[in-house]
């Protein structure tokens, strides 16, 4: 029988990608003076009312690969709204908590974008999705505006693109994407 010694498990381990499934993200054009950042959630942090307060758009991992045991209503998305029962989800955070202005960007997945919970009470409904180590504040005040809109790219359903009219206290998005391919080697 084949055995990898401690050490070389260990390098292969640090060597494979991490379950990040948001891939990749940018700036196409706004006001202010910024870019993508991927937050990393093994480190604890708040967001929410104006806890980044810049022009950056953000985004997250939340829980990975999860079969819905109910379904779950969205916004955007899902078969007439709903993503039902017995799909496995990846479950993203994307948010601008800018300064002002208007913000149009792009975050890239690994795997289909299903359904996009774009206001409060959909959020809410699907919290149960988050288990990391953010706290989410200023609950009460997620979701979307009127004249910010969100969209999943015609050509490619692995992209997600925001056109946001950013102030306090910010616009946040939860997006479902299907199985994430990433996560699976874990």
């Amino acid at each position: 029988m084949f055995q990898i010694p401690l050490a070389a498990f260990a390098i292969v381990l640090l060597a494979m990608p991490s379950l990040a499934t948001v891939v990749d993200g940018q700036i196409v054009r706004q006001n202010g003076n910024g870019g993508f950042v991927k937050l990393e959630t093994d480190i604890p942090f708040s967001v929410g009312f104006d806890t980044f307060d810049d022009d950056n758009l953000y985004a997250f991992d939340e829980d990975q690969n999860i079969a819905l045991t109910d379904a779950i209503r969205v916004d955007i998305g899902g078969e007439n709204g709903v993503i039902p029962s017995g799909t496995t989800v990846a479950s993203h955070y994307v948010f601008f908590d800018s300064l002002a202005g208007v913000h149009i960007g792009t975050v890239l997945f690994d795997a289909p974008v299903l359904g996009i919970a774009a206001y409060r009470d959909t959020m809410k409904a699907t919290d149960f999705l988050a288990n990391t180590k953010v706290n989410y504040i200023s609950e009460e005040l997620r979701g979307l505006e009127q004249g910010d809109y969100v969209w999943v790219d015609d050509d490619n359903p692995n992209q997600l693109w925001v056109y946001w009219a950013g102030s306090s206290p910010g616009d946040y998005i939860r997006v479902f994407t299907a199985q994430s391919p990433a996560a699976l080697l874990f």
